[in-house]
């Protein structure tokens, strides 16, 4: 196997998770494995749904992740499983090209968007065989990055299983483009902090190019994480890529209102750019620009001088070739006020004012308003739970990842931590039977954790 930069490797302490995978993988392969790998899911503390619009984000690692044990095989295969029996084992040959199927995003379609990412950066045409069984503790489709953290893993195991190098960045941004072949337009948050992060801190992951800067949280707080329990596959829906598609084409409408060149400007942080202006300036002239009645593709065909066939193929991605409406003023006012309070939370972060933890719970509440009412990625199970957890003592709480389900992030004073759990468990978990069902891995404090790694045992 080949030496990876020292930050990629990292020597554990074997507990009883890595045993019991490795007992796994003995049964399953007959032999012990090489090594095992790690990538860990996040939660975005502020920031939704702008990476890829060109803006910074803000998030942590969590410690739940996705682990990995691997060994090199003969057989000329790269053999898959998993450690939950829900998910089907899967192998494909080595001197086959890679098929990743955006209709049926199955488990192992992830893990294969890894492989595939870093089989075409060095041009690998025979890939090395492997034996994998990976083990995920991230709750699945709950918007803290399980899929990602996934294509993350694959993508570290494969460059060590080819004997190939690459620092943190570089793999992130492989994987950050590999794991589109799923179908998901993402901006690259999930990716960039999987590899990136560091235990004790959050980041601020800035674009263009990839940077981690590191932000350190106010002491007297805690963040909770909260699962609403709704699940939400980005790949399995257009949803994402309808709201990374009317921010497209908000970006092409506002270029040429201000009369910029529209052919080369995909993302709404460009426009600003090319402007030399300030979000609020941005804000202003998404306000002068674009009307907040949704628009027809008619309308948007004849404001950019665009036929109905360019506006399909430059324009929208494979599954929203069916939409006929788009809201473009509501959807560009969320990127711009939403990129804005990033850089206030960063700021408020490194003032560590008396009234910090007011002021980044107020910022929090706010990115959920605009999530909800601009964006609208929220939906009614995220929208009680946030309500809960603002009357169970928090200072500040939104819905965190894509949307439409999963996750919500709680700010809460340390004192307030107990009872905060208490409450939410009572209010939201206990009167259902289903959530109560799911209450262990859906409530819980989270530290912010290291990035992803080849682990040693020691």
């Amino acid at each position: 196997m080949a030496s990876s930069p020292p930050k990629l490797r990292t020597v554990i302490t074997a507990n009883e998770r890595l045993l019991n995978l490795k007992r796994t993988f003995e049964e399953k392969y007959g032999e012990a494995p090489l090594l095992y790998a790690y990538a860990p899911g996040r939660v975005n503390l502020i920031g939704e749904h702008i990476d890829y619009c060109g803006y910074s984000v803000l998030p942590m690692a969590i410690e739940q992740n996705i682990l990995a044990a691997v060994s090199h095989n003969n057989s000329g295969t790269i053999s898959l499983s998993n450690t939950n029996p829900q998910y089907k084992d899967f192998s494909v040959s080595c001197s086959e090209d890679i098929f990743i199927d955006r209709e049926n995003p199955k488990w192992y379609y992830y893990f294969l968007c890894g492989v595939k990412g870093i089989q075409e950066k060095f041009g690998i045409a025979q890939l090395a065989g492997m034996s994998c069984v990976v083990d995920g503790t991230i709750p699945p489709s709950s918007g803290l990055s399980s899929s990602s953290a996934l294509v993350c893993c694959a993508g570290l195991v494969t460059m060590e299983a080819n004997q190939k190098s690459l620092s943190k960045v570089e793999l992130a941004e492989i994987c950050a483009k590999s794991e589109r072949y799923i179908g998901t337009e993402g901006g690259g948050m999930d990716q960039s902090i999987s590899f990136l992060a560091e235990n004790g801190t959050a980041k601020l992951i800035e674009f263009q190019p990839l940077r981690a800067t590191d932000v350190r949280l106010p002491d007297g707080a805690v963040f909770v994480i909260s699962n609403c329990c709704r699940e939400m596959n980005k790949a399995a829906s257009s949803h994402y890529n309808i709201r990374v598609v009317e921010c497209r084409i908000a970006t092409k409408m506002l270029a040429k209102a201000r009369g910029l060149d529209p052919s080369g400007l995909l993302k709404l942080a460009q426009v600003q750019t090319e402007l030399k202006a300030s979000l609020e300036e941005m804000l202003a002239l998404v306000d002068e620009v674009l009307h907040p009645e949704a628009y027809s593709r008619e309308e948007i065909c004849k404001a950019l001088g665009i036929s109905a066939e360019q506006f399909s193929a430059e324009l929208l991605s494979a599954n929203t070739q069916h939409l006929t409406s788009f809201k473009l003023h509501q959807r560009a006012k969320h990127v711009y006020s939403e990129a804005a309070r990033v850089l206030r939370f960063k700021s408020v972060c490194e003032s560590a004012g008396a009234d910090s933890i007011r002021t980044l719970g107020d910022l929090m509440s706010e990115s959920h308003a605009s999530c909800r009412d601009l964006y609208e990625c929220s939906c009614p199970e995220l929208d009680q739970l946030v309500d809960i957890c603002l009357k169970s003592g928090a200072v500040g709480s939104r819905l965190t990842g894509a949307g439409w389900g999963g996750c919500a992030v709680s700010m809460v004073p340390s004192e307030k931590a107990e009872s905060f759990l208490l409450a939410v468990r009572e209010s939201y978990f206990l009167p259902d039977p289903r959530r109560a069902a799911m209450e262990n891995q859906s409530l819980f404090v989270s530290k912010p954790g290291g990035g992803a790694a080849i682990l040693l045992e020691e």
